[in-house]
């Protein structure tokens, strides 16, 4: 397998897809009301070149746009990312997951640079000049609630630990110094804030890294397990230690190539509107949600800095824009690398064509009964499948990359009377962004979830040989407690049942 090295920064990215002929540099200049967006969503439409725009206007600092630059093509949905990463760009499936997998299970830790150093540290800014409205965020739709930054890495510390949470959630300018967080409840950054900053009303320290490195950003998109290295499985993506320096008004650290880090903290108790927004559904979403303030304390960045962007809701499927091709490309492997250690005996997990963050394909071979239901136990009670409304299993000689091929496992083996299983986790908060939920079941300004809790589903999609009888025979653990609890106020003897077992 031919490879280059992984790419260092955004810019050098950037320049690698200017060299391929994947990248348009639109001099011209355009606004970031509206018109950055509608032009990279006519990109993504059209599968066309990564546009960045040198000329922003009505823009306090001389800063660029980059709209959606990770957008896989239709035909290699992970070509761009295996560009980053040093990897052939026409890799089959198969093969680029394993080389990611493979990468994943060889961390790397990072290494501390002296702030002289860091790129990100060239213009520093403090007091009044750290403005974020000096900085030309996009307004992508025009239901939106605001003008958002939606394509980076937030950096937060647990306090109970030396470890650091990276992760992805948008934030929404709300003037000069505050943007409102969307922090959904159940996912670890959140948590964090929620259940040991806030509950202790201490403030919370968080950077904003916008335009780091590929495989910074890459990282903060995975099912990182709580209290692993985020910057560590980033170099060993890279295949070389991530440069790291710390902020200048907090101890975190964060990536030194960074364009652009707004440095700030979360006010335990304080709440600002945010959204709506035109989110990976591909919908136009609400309602408009009080959600945890950032206040900004200083920014950092690079000469013209980049800020990169997605523009979300430009249609439903995975090769449209950038965050449904990350979901693709390093959410993938990433979760069915989580699945083999877990040991299960998985070919690929991933997400299904044209339903990003909704619906994933597993294909894996069924060993034994009840398997399956072992397994979306699994999945269904692990933090990062949040968003996952159901999976469909299918065999492991089906790809499940291929709409065709999941398809015709569906249609030629999935029963509808015993190979649809409702889910009940009835303890898992619902995703408050999902298209079919009411705004009534949408509400809780508390946490970010949902009023209502969830139910999952899965299909069996295999050419299992089981009786359906054994495939409806395991019952969820909270369903058969139910059980003994309507047969005891009843006056029944749960006893007289053998050993006690309601199945």
């Amino acid at each position: 397998m031919s490879t280059t090295q992984p790419t260092d920064s955004f810019r050098e990215y950037l320049d690698r897809l200017d060299e391929r002929g994947d990248l348009t540099r639109i001099e011209r200049s355009v606004s970031w009301d509206l018109e950055a967006s509608t032009i990279t969503m006519l990109a993504n439409q059209r599968d066309d070149r990564i546009p960045v725009f040198e000329s922003v206007s009505h823009s306090g600092i001389d800063a660029r746009l980059v709209g959606d630059p990770y957008r896989g093509s239709r035909r290699q949905p992970w070509d761009r990312v295996a560009l980053a990463l040093g990897l052939p760009t026409d890799l089959p499936a198969d093969e680029y997951y394993e080389t990611v997998i493979d990468r994943l299970q060889q961390p790397i830790s990072p290494e501390t640079i002296d702030p002289s150093d860091a790129p990100c540290k060239t213009v520093v800014r403090r007091g009044r000049d750290a403005d974020l409205l000096s900085l030309p965020w996009p307004y992508i739709h025009a239901g939106d609630g605001g003008r958002y930054s939606n394509l980076h890495t937030m950096v937060v510390k647990d306090p109970e630990s030396a470890w650091s949470d990276w992760s992805s959630h948008r934030s929404m300018v709300q003037d000069g110094t505050h943007m409102s967080l969307l922090l959904l409840a159940g996912e670890q950054t959140p948590n964090i804030y929620y259940y040991k900053y806030e509950r202790q009303e201490e403030r919370m320290p968080v950077a904003l890294v916008i335009g780091g490195e590929p495989a910074t950003q890459m990282t903060s998109s995975m099912w990182i397990p709580t209290g692993r290295d985020e910057a560590g499985f980033a170099g060993g993506l890279k295949r070389k230690p991530i440069e790291l320096v710390e902020c200048e008004t907090n101890d975190l650290l964060v990536p030194a190539n960074a364009e652009i880090v707004v440095e700030g903290h979360v006010v335990p108790n304080k709440r600002l509107d945010e959204g709506p927004f035109g989110d990976y559904f591909g919908y136009m979403h609400g309602p408009r949600r009080s959600m945890p303030v950032l206040e900004v304390d200083a920014i950092t960045h690079r000469e013209r800095p980049l800020i990169p962007f997605c523009v979300e809701g430009s249609g439903v499927g995975h090769t449209l824009n950038t965050s449904a091709t990350v979901e693709v490309a390093c959410v993938g492997p990433d979760a069915t690398l989580g699945l083999r250690t877990a040991g299960y005996d998985v070919e690929k997990c991933v997400p299904w064509r044209f339903t990003p963050r909704t619906v994933y394909v597993v294909s894996t071979d069924v060993s034994r009964p009840g398997y399956l239901h072992e397994l979306a136990n699994f999945i269904f009670t692990t933090w990062g499948m949040l968003h996952v409304d159901f999976f469909v299993f299918v065999d492991s000689d089906v790809d499940p990359l291929s709409t065709r091929e999941v398809l015709e496992a569906l249609a030629l083996n999935a029963d509808p009377e015993s190979d649809f299983h409702q889910f009940g986790t009835v303890a898992m908060p619902k995703v408050p962004l999902n298209i079919y939920q009411t705004p009534e079941e949408k509400g809780d300004d508390e946490t970010g979830t949902s009023k209502t809790k969830t139910t999952k589903a899965y299909i069996d999609a295999t050419s299992g040989d089981e009786e359906p009888a054994d495939k409806g025979a395991v019952v969820d653990d909270f369903v058969r407690e139910r059980a003994r609890e309507i047969l005891t106020d009843a006056g029944v003897d749960v006893g007289s049942f053998a050993g006690g077992d309601l199945r």
